[in-house]
């Protein structure tokens, strides 16, 4: 793993996270959640709804529907349409895994009058559903929108007594990331890290079966899939979950040892395809997460702890700085609601 040394001046580093549009562009979704007010909670099936990577539903006394649905990033399809259907597959599945669950099936609306880009879309689709073993069973399409964009719908399970939430950490709780280093940055998209196109289903689906088997066992109080927002943007919406504020050592954060294109700060930035960041009780429960990670060929490390300052900081050993103050701003501005 590189020297987080490599990011320059620490408060410049926080400013550039805090900054990023991946993070930014996140902000929007307190504005339509204000005007949803209590839609999620009609009926008496959700168990939670807004602010979790899938919607948790009850069906019976054993088991939850997992329910999700992801728009992929405009400047994303813009750059490379089979990527960006490839990748509408990768997000979704990695939506449901961070939840401890198995995704079922998926839907999809494409929007776009441009043949050659649906083609393209549909390609990606095809070879992300080859990849990840979960079958695209239906969907929609708009063939005359003046936008080309692309949503995809997901459907999964989990067991009762195995979800992992976003919004159970507590202070004293460790964090914990784990990220596929074996990839590359993928060469039209340079903020998306490709971990998986090169894996077998096999061992795709023995990597997104470790976060099951850390629901299963309990050992995570909290979990999220690193997406868009990055590692520690992604970290910073567990944190405003939950309620509480952490400090990170950037040391200790999975790196691939020989990146040289990009700085610390942009693998920071990047979705790095197979990530997630969990908290858990203690450092004995974060070794069981790390095996697991690991013997699915997954690095992963304690990185840092949560307190009770509802800021996300970052340490070099010798300084400190805030990303966010949880107090003051919001990422998505949802936060737990008994």
């Amino acid at each position: 793993m590189g020297s987080a040394k490599e990011g320059g001046d620490l408060e410049t580093l926080a400013e550039g996270l805090r900054n990023f549009d991946g993070v930014k562009r996140k902000r929007a979704i307190s504005d339509l959640v204000k005007r949803l007010g209590d839609s999620d909670r009609v009926g008496s099936r959700t168990i939670i709804g807004f602010g979790e990577d899938a919607a948790v539903l009850k069906i019976d006394n054993d088991n939850f529907v997992l329910l999700a649905v992801d728009g992929i990033w405009g400047r994303l399809l813009n750059a490379d349409p089979w990527w960006a259907g490839y990748c509408a597959v990768l997000v979704n599945v990695n939506d449901i895994a961070a939840m401890g669950g198995t995704p079922l099936a998926m839907v999809n609306l494409t929007s776009t009058q441009k043949k050659n880009i649906c083609a393209e879309l549909g390609r990606g689709m095809e070879e992300g559903v080859k990849k990840f073993g979960v079958p695209m069973v239906g969907g929609h399409l708009h063939p005359d929108t003046s936008y080309d964009a692309l949503d995809v719908g997901i459907i999964g399970t989990v067991k009762c007594d195995s979800v992992i939430f976003s919004n159970g950490a507590r202070p004293g709780d460790k964090v914990l990331a784990g990220i596929d280093l074996d990839g590359r940055v993928y060469p039209s998209y340079n903020l998306a890290w490709d971990n998986t196109t090169k894996r077998s289903p096999e061992d795709i689906k023995r990597q997104l079966n470790t976060m099951v088997e850390i629901g299963e066992r309990q050992l995570a109080t909290a979990g999220k899939d690193i997406s868009n927002p990055g590692t520690l943007g992604t970290l910073g919406m567990l944190l405003e979950s939950s309620g509480v504020g952490a400090i990170v050592e950037l040391d200790k954060i999975p790196r691939p040892d020989a990146v040289e294109q990009i700085s610390f700060e942009h693998w920071l930035k990047m979705y790095p395809g197979t990530g997630f960041v969990l908290t858990v009780e203690n450092e004995e429960k974060g070794a069981e997460c790390i095996k697991i990670f690991r013997d699915a060929g997954v690095e992963a490390s304690i990185i840092g702890e949560i307190d009770n300052s509802k800021k996300l900081k970052i340490t070099n050993g010798a300084e400190t700085a805030t990303v966010f103050d949880l107090d003051k701003e919001i990422i998505t501005g949802i936060k737990h609601r008994d």
